[in-house]
């Protein structure tokens, strides 16, 4: 390890934790919700697909600001675009606290995915930008703070869900304005050199083979993702706390696998290697969860494995895509990003309307086959990915290397 960087990446500028913070409580929206879906359903009349669309709102918008938000960034600055993107979280979880309906919930959740679009496209480049250690401790230190906030936005979704519906998004407002509070104060402003993005950049990106593959494995990727996530929480039949602590589970091996597994894994077998490794077992794990849906213990087995499976996908697809173009990283992220969200956006309603229609098995198979296709994208495109495997080795040792520094 004499040759790679000895830097922590626990040792970082105080702008870099501001921002990882904010991230943590961003990420916490993804899963906030899961606990809280049946009470919603319960408590203002809706269908499982209408309370489904709680996710697509908020991905849906999420994935396709995706596609302005370099050319925002560009313009006014990292600061004012990260600044922009929490105070939009603020306004709208505030909004979705307080309404009397399903459909202002959902229509809420979108101008919430359009903050979260503004500001994790950015936060991704900001950390990179400002880290010490390099872009391998940067994209560790990312994937641990999406980790964290998966695994906890569950846990106080069922914390707060406990006492009512609302007191989730009234816990993000609080969380997300002091993350506000902490970008302002401590994240730099001073002499970035901007370069402004025309709006075509990250729809030209796409025409990179690489990036386009990539892109392609990680929307069927994400269906499996949300599938898992998003529509769970009605077959486990379990109350807002029971919920919550399953995906806090959930989230937990998701956070031990990108920051620890993955690095390690990186740094003895290639990136598109790992990734035809991990899609199919993550294909078993869904197979098997529709198979024992009616075992609830078989089920949060079942999830937590997922979640696993999902970390090390998070963090070698995340760096591949870093890797993948020369193009600048806010573009490349943006790019990417915009097409992964389509799947998570499309994928908890359709299980839903599954669900309904065939069972509560026929989701997870319907997830299952998405994974297999992701997988099957990247073995045809394999060829098109061979420069993210020469870089992937020493990326993956750096990686480990740096996590690992302080224990040395």
């Amino acid at each position: 390890m004499s040759g790679t960087p000895q830097g922590s990446v626990w040792r970082q500028p105080a702008q870099v934790w501001a921002v990882a913070f904010a991230c943590v409580v961003a990420f916490m929206g993804i899963g906030l919700v899961d606990p809280i879906l049946p009470a919603i359903a319960d408590s203002l009349k809706a269908s499982p697909v209408e309370t489904e669309l709680l996710f697509t709102s908020y991905l849906l918008v999420t994935g396709l600001a995706m596609l302005i938000t370099s050319w925002v960034s560009s313009r006014i600055g990292a600061k004012a675009t990260l600044l922009t993107g929490l105070a939009l979280i603020v306004v709208f979880a505030l909004l979705c606290a307080m309404s009397g309906g399903v459909d202002w919930v959902i229509g809420f959740r979108a101008g919430w995915g359009l903050g979260n679009a503004l500001f994790i496209s950015t936060a991704l480049a900001t950390i990179v930008g400002a880290a010490s250690g390099g872009s391998g401790a940067a994209i560790v230190l990312y994937e641990a703070a999406l980790g964290l906030g998966i695994a906890i936005g569950p846990l106080l979704g069922g914390l707060l869900g406990e006492v009512s519906w609302r007191g989730p998004f009234f816990g993000v407002v609080v969380l997300m304005a002091i993350g506000f509070i902490a970008v302002l104060a401590l994240v730099r402003d001073g002499g970035e050199k901007r370069e402004p993005m025309p709006l075509s950049a990250p729809f030209r990106a796409l025409g990179r083979p690489a990036l386009a593959i990539l892109a392609v494995a990680a929307l069927f990727y994400n269906i499996g993702f949300f599938v898992l996530l998003a529509f769970s929480p009605f077959p486990l039949g379990f109350g807002a706390m029971g919920i919550g602590f399953t995906f806090f589970g959930w989230g937990v091996a998701l956070a031990i696998t990108s920051v620890w597994v993955a690095p390690a894994l990186m740094r003895r077998i290639s990136r598109t290697t790992v990734i035809l490794i991990t899609l199919p077992l993550l294909a078993i794990d869904l197979i098997v969860a529709g198979l024992l849906v009616a075992n609830s213990t078989a089920l949060v087995i079942c999830i937590i494995v997922g979640g696993l499976m999902l970390g090390i996908m998070n963090t070698v697809l995340t760096e591949a895509v870093m890797e993948a173009t020369d193009l600048p990283r806010s573009v490349a992220s943006s790019a990417y990003s915009a097409v992964r969200f389509l799947g998570g956006a499309m994928a908890p309603p359709v299980a839903a309307a599954l669900a309904h229609a065939y069972g509560d098995t026929v989701p997870y198979l319907f997830a299952a086959a998405s994974v297999l296709i992701a997988a099957l994208t990247i073995l045809l495109g394999r060829r098109a990915l061979s420069h993210i495997d020469d870089a992937g080795e020493g990326a993956g040792e750096d990686a480990e290397a740096i996590l690992m520094g302080d224990a040395a």
